[in-house]
């Protein structure tokens, strides 16, 4: 009898180590963003990518291709983005 409650407790317990291991969503999501580079696409991943789901990797590359469009616009169209986002010059739209 002990075993048969033995043998679930000692899976629960490494299930629950291996859990606490792992990085959260939002964790592997900043790693990815950092690890983007022009060289990305929908199928070469980086390696911090590829554990997120196909729809969260394709979002986070498609604000980073965003992201770099409007950081090679010229200044003052920057700034009239920025002006149109939140009405403040604040460089809320640059990613600098």
């Amino acid at each position: 009898m002990r075993t048969r409650t033995a043998l679930p407790a000692v899976l629960l317990a490494v299930a629950a180590v291996t859990a606490a291991c792992g990085k959260s969503e939002a964790e592997q999501q900043a790693d990815c963003q950092k690890a983007l580079t022009s060289s990305s696409t929908k199928t070469s991943r980086p390696e911090a990518c590829k554990d997120l789901s196909q729809d969260d990797y394709e979002t986070l590359l498609m604000a980073y291709a965003l992201q770099q469009g409007i950081n090679d616009m010229p200044t003052e169209d920057q700034q009239l983005l920025d002006m149109s986002d939140d009405g403040e010059l604040n460089g809320s739209i640059s990613g600098d």
